[in-house]
């Protein structure tokens, strides 16, 4: 169990091994610091001065983290979808994408929404001729719309809450 107040925003903290579930977590809306240039001591601090959950797939640095008190879990799924159903039932995180809390997810900074006209020169014509709602990153410019890749997006997330259905109703993990 974590040690966090209730009602307080989860933040998490992946190591290197988690860059795709990193981005997920984020456009899910949550703030996730990764890089894979830390090495497990660094993750551990910054798990703990930070008051992030550490997430990984690697056994010694979670049982590391857990023998110095840290937030840890312990990721054993194999596909993405399997990691976000083990994420949901852990933390309670909801299966859906809301573009008013979705972060970048390249940066992790909130995505904000930005007019149609002040993206005209930065999509593609046939982008701009058929999306009308548009988001961009404040940090690093990063134009998002839900184009066609969103019908993948959602077959994810879609699969992802199959498994957790499944698992609960199993009272299995994840």
């Amino acid at each position: 169990m974590t040690s966090f107040e209730e009602g307080e925003a989860l933040k998490f903290i992946a190591d290197g091994m988690l860059g795709r579930l990193t981005r997920w977590l984020r456009m899910l809306g949550h703030n996730v610091k990764y890089s894979n240039k830390l090495d497990d001591a660094q993750l551990i601090m910054i798990a703990r001065k930070e008051r992030r959950v550490l997430l990984t797939k690697d056994l010694e640095l979670y049982q590391q983290a857990m023998a110095k008190a840290v937030d840890a879990f312990y990721l054993e799924g194999k596909t993405e979808e399997e990691k976000l159903a083990e994420l949901a039932k852990r933390f309670k995180i909801r299966l859906d994408i809301d573009m008013t809390t979705s972060r970048c997810p390249k940066c992790n900074a909130q995505v904000k929404p930005t007019s149609k006209e002040k993206v005209a020169n930065k999509v593609e014509k046939s982008t701009f001729a058929y999306y009308n709602e548009f988001w961009k990153c404040p940090k690093c410019a990063q134009i998002y719309w839900q184009g066609a890749h969103w019908t993948k997006i959602k077959r994810t997330l879609d699969t992802a809450k199959e498994i957790l259905k499944k698992n609960k109703s199993k009272g299995n993990h994840p």
